[in-house]
């Protein structure tokens, strides 16, 4: 799948992706607030992660900037098991206070309504309030809850708010035009 926003286009990983990838992704600052990424983290993590199996109702897109030759700049996803959706994403510190994510995960929320997906979650790390804001700018609400996770980066457990998104009542970025939706 490939979407086209306003200023990115978001589409998936190839295996000559890697180098660039583990790049923009392995930076501390990044690795830290993500769950499943170590650190340090090296081309052949990319590339495990460019070659694992991919669900349909998963998508998991890299975030690239036209103006910028294509680079690759962050990636997005939602993770969907036990009749759940959860949305990720990461942006490179280099391109922070952009708006980067939070016109990927809008994008990512109207391609989760295309596939059927009602209901979306999403979680911060309780130290990384920026990724509230944009799950907040995105449409999604708090619900009072939080959980531990595990972050492999840290190698430690972190607290994490949970928000929540009905796609079927969201009024927000998501719902602005795409260019292109393949």
């Amino acid at each position: 799948m490939f979407l086209r926003t306003e200023r990115l286009f978001l589409r998936p990983a190839w295996a000559e992706d890697a180098p660039e990838l583990a790049r923009a992704i392995g930076q501390e600052p990044v690795v830290r607030m993500l769950t499943t990424a170590p650190w340090p983290y090296r081309e052949e993590h990319a590339r495990a992660w460019i070659e694992a199996p991919k669900h349909p109702r998963s998508p998991t897109l890299l975030v690239t900037v036209p103006a910028e030759g294509g680079r690759i700049v962050g990636g997005c996803g939602l993770n969907a098991k036990e009749g759940r959706a959860e949305v990720g994403y990461w942006i490179e510190p280099g391109c922070w206070g952009r708006g980067y994510a939070t016109e990927a995960l809008g994008g990512l929320l109207s391609l989760a309504r295309a596939i059927g997906h009602s209901r979306i979650t999403g979680r911060h790390a309780v130290d990384n309030p920026a990724s509230g804001r944009v799950l907040r700018k995105a449409g999604f609400r708090p619900t009072g809850r939080a959980s531990s996770i595990h972050s492999l980066g840290r190698g430690a457990i972190v607290e994490a708010p949970e928000y929540a998104l009905d796609l079927a009542e969201a009024d927000g970025p998501q719902d602005a035009p795409m260019r292109k939706a393949a």
